[in-house]
């Protein structure tokens, strides 16, 4: 089960499950910034939810770091390593 929120550079960021992404049926994940929100693709298993709630996190420490432009491959490669630990 994921948090129901996680603390990012003193901002409060919400987690949700939600069943899809509207007009985005591959979508697993995402950030809505202004909102201090996390969504991640409730049907997935526990692991990859995990992974790609690893992933989202990442790219709202990247923001609130203030970098605005990301490296997908390495948002990616940290993901999946942090994921492992």
């Amino acid at each position: 089960m994921l948090p129901k929120s996680v603390r990012v550079a003193g901002i409060d960021y919400k987690v949700e499950e939600v069943a899809e992404f509207i007009g985005e049926p591959e979508m697993l994940g995402c950030v809505i910034y202004p909102f201090a929100q996390i969504r991640v693709k409730e049907s997935l298993p526990a692991d990859k939810k995990w992974q790609v709630f690893i992933h989202e996190l990442l790219h709202a420490i990247f923001v609130e770091a203030g970098f605005e432009e990301h490296d997908e491959e390495m948002v990616n490669r940290l993901g999946i390593v942090l994921h492992q630990v």
